[in-house]
């Protein structure tokens, strides 16, 4: 048993919380901390009805590397769960090189001030955790994370060269709201409305925002869904680490009423994410548009359906074409019984306890900055599995993955 330190109390900090709750075998003190504590208190409580584990809370700016450095020591923990805002990472590696402990995030580094996620920022961490003997895994979420981990297991045991990559993520809940995001509105935003880019011949090609979508029919009834390609990070490290992808595209859905509020948004100026002076103060509009939607962390109780979320892959094996699809299917009500939050902070929360758990005891726990495809994918799968996030994987003939025909 190990402590370890978690910061962030949104839906996601509340799912990591629960699932390492329930693994005292892996995980010693909990500690759970951010800027809010009474967060923190409500998510201990339910921890405590729910698993019968009692965790301690603290108040940290996670912007302060030195607090954070300071409340690491006092809380023991030898590893460090970033699941607050992805401005915050670099903020937070610091703090674990100074404290001397290991570290994981789910999502990379983005400034605040420019809508551009990149691992730019995070790779060049490289040296600094070698030489401090500590361990930086980077994106332990579904996607990235468990996408990445597809990737690597489908080179593993199906593919000699991988071609094609196309990460397919569908969510097919309802929660009942006008308009909510299913995950912290501004992040959510800033990355929607971000220019798209995807891998294609050796280089990333860049077109408007949402402005190629297709049908896609999800397997086992999900349901037939309009998905919109989009730049998502892990298509940056997968490219880089698989140099035989010769395309990789990423693709969410978006029902039509999603895209009707979020085009008046824009078109108000309600998604800008430079400040404007409003009554002799300063406001951030897309931050204060984040204060009046509904919290992602209360949805769960609202939200009914099931998200499925996989990769089509293609390439080549002794030889000869082939293509697979790897998937998971997560329903919303499931997980709002087991930890009282929906699946998309489920489908999150337990790669991030995953992969903290392959850092203290599965051996990821190597010196330096790794994406999660740079480690052996075997025991991820399955773990996923056995914790909450079961997958499944259908073979494809070269042209049903060319067409997205896989139900």
């Amino acid at each position: 048993m190990k402590n370890i330190l978690i910061i962030g109390a949104g839906g996601v900090g509340s799912v990591v919380a629960h699932k390492c709750a329930m693994l005292p075998e892996v995980f010693g003190e909990i500690t759970l901390a951010s800027r809010t504590l009474s967060k923190c208190d409500d998510i201990a409580a339910s921890v405590l009805q729910r698993t019968g584990k009692q965790i301690a809370t603290a108040k940290v700016d996670a912007d302060n590397s030195d607090e954070t450095a300071a409340l690491i020591k006092k809380a023991g923990a030898v590893l460090l769960i970033n699941v607050a805002l992805p401005y915050q990472d670099l903020n937070l590696m610091d703090a674990c090189l100074k404290a001397g402990i290991d570290y994981m995030d789910t999502a990379n580094y983005e400034p605040l001030d420019v809508a551009k996620f990149e691992y730019s920022w995070q790779w060049k961490y490289q040296e600094k955790f070698e030489e401090a003997g500590l361990s930086a895994l980077l994106g332990s979420g579904f996607d990235p994370g468990v996408t990445n981990i597809f990737t690597a297991w489908a080179l593993k045991h199906h593919f000699d060269e991988i071609h094609t990559l196309d990460i397919i993520d569908v969510n097919g809940g309802d929660h009942g709201h006008a308009f909510a995001t299913n995950f912290n509105p501004e992040i959510n935003i800033r990355e929607v409305t971000a220019e798209c880019r995807h891998w294609e011949n050796g280089e990333f090609v860049e077109s408007a925002p949402m402005s190629t979508h297709q049908s896609f029919t999800c397997p086992d009834g999900v349901g037939n869904y309009e998905i919109y390609r989009m730049y998502h990070e892990e298509l940056e490290s997968l490219v880089k680490h698989i140099p035989t992808i010769k395309r990789a595209q990423f693709w969410m859905s978006f029902s039509p009423n999603y895209l009707k509020h979020l085009e008046v948004l824009e078109n108000v100026g309600m998604t800008r994410i430079d400040e404007v002076e409003y009554q002799g103060q300063k406001i951030v509009p897309l931050q204060f548009l984040k204060a009046v939607l509904p919290n992602p962390g209360d949805l769960g109780e609202t939200t009914k359906g099931r998200t499925c979320i996989g990769n089509i892959i293609s390439g080549i094996k002794d030889g000869k074409p082939k293509a697979i699809y790897v998937y998971n299917i997560c329903d919303h009500e499931a997980c709002f019984e087991e930890v009282g939050s929906q699946a998309i902070s489920y489908t999150t929360g337990v790669p991030a306890m995953i992969g903290a758990k392959q850092m203290l005891c599965g051996g990821w726990s190597k010196p330096g900055v790794w994406n999660m495809e740079q480690h052996d994918p075997d025991s991820f799968m399955a773990d996923l599995n056995e914790f909450g996030l079961p997958w499944k994987y259908i073979e494809l003939t070269p042209e049903q993955a060319a067409s997205f025909e896989v139900a």
